[in-house]
């Protein structure tokens, strides 16, 4: 059976060679570049071993895309720290939202009026709308795709309704597929200055668990890749609802 096999990166930016892979099953790292082929240089390796092909590749290759995971501990964020980031990034915050209900919604004021009558009244003087609306004026940038299934679930009515808050805050609100979607795994995440992941992780129940804080280089390109496809391919929230309604 074949492998499951990540591309985490290149070292050139026209040809793709050299460049790492990384098995997802079994953590094992696949890499191809140029072979070394001159037999004087052959002849100084060591244990080369029948079958394998050394390759010429530059130290800045691993260093940038070798994966280091394997080591690493998650490094977890409580709320308070989570809410900070909204509070002190620099130029742009983006998220991608991939489930298709989060519990916390449903014990909201507002989710209960939505459910009762489809609309909302929202409180837009709470922190996280001062928040953004400073942020906004200041220049920022602040999007979000949302995925979206077929036909939608109540949750993400509730969140296309909520659109239109953060509309108003300056947030770039966008929908998408989950048909049309499948390339982006079920990630979901917030990306700041294309420098750092906060990664939301969820249980079964669709409850909140943490937050992990991710700034290792090769996986901020990983995720930013993802946010670069999401964009490319969903629809502004406005032209989104007139589809369901149709």
């Amino acid at each position: 059976m074949a492998r499951r096999l990540r591309f985490n990166g290149t070292g050139s930016g026209d040809t793709g060679c050299p460049a790492v892979h990384e098995d997802l099953d079994s953590g094992e790292v696949i890499v191809h570049g140029p072979a070394l082929t001159d037999p004087g240089d052959l002849a100084q390796l060591h244990h080369l071993g029948e079958g394998e092909v050394p390759m010429v590749l530059p130290r800045e290759l691993l260093i940038d895309w070798g994966p280091k995971d394997v080591t690493r501990e998650a490094k977890i964020i409580d709320l308070a720290a989570f809410n900070r980031l909204f509070e002190i990034f620099e130029h742009s915050a983006w998220r991608l939202e991939t489930r298709s209900r989060y519990a916390s919604d449903e014990g909201t004021s507002t989710y209960a009026q939505f459910t009762a009558d489809g609309h909302v009244m929202w409180d837009m003087d709470t922190w996280y709308c001062r928040t953004i609306r400073e942020q906004v004026a200041a220049g920022k940038t602040i999007g979000r795709v949302r995925i979206v299934d077929s036909p939608p679930t109540v949750g993400q009515r509730y969140l296309m309704a909520n659109a239109e808050r953060n509309a108003a805050l300056g947030e770039d609100i966008r929908n998408l597929w989950r048909s049309d979607a499948t390339q982006l795994g079920d990630a979901d995440f917030w990306i700041f200055d294309s420098r750092l992941v906060a990664l939301l992780n969820f249980d079964g129940a669709d409850d909140l668990v943490n937050v992990e804080l991710i700034t290792e280089p090769g996986e901020i390109v990983r995720y930013s890749r993802l946010r670069d496809a999401a964009m490319h391919h969903a629809i502004p929230y406005e032209r989104f609802a007139a589809l369901i309604e149709e």
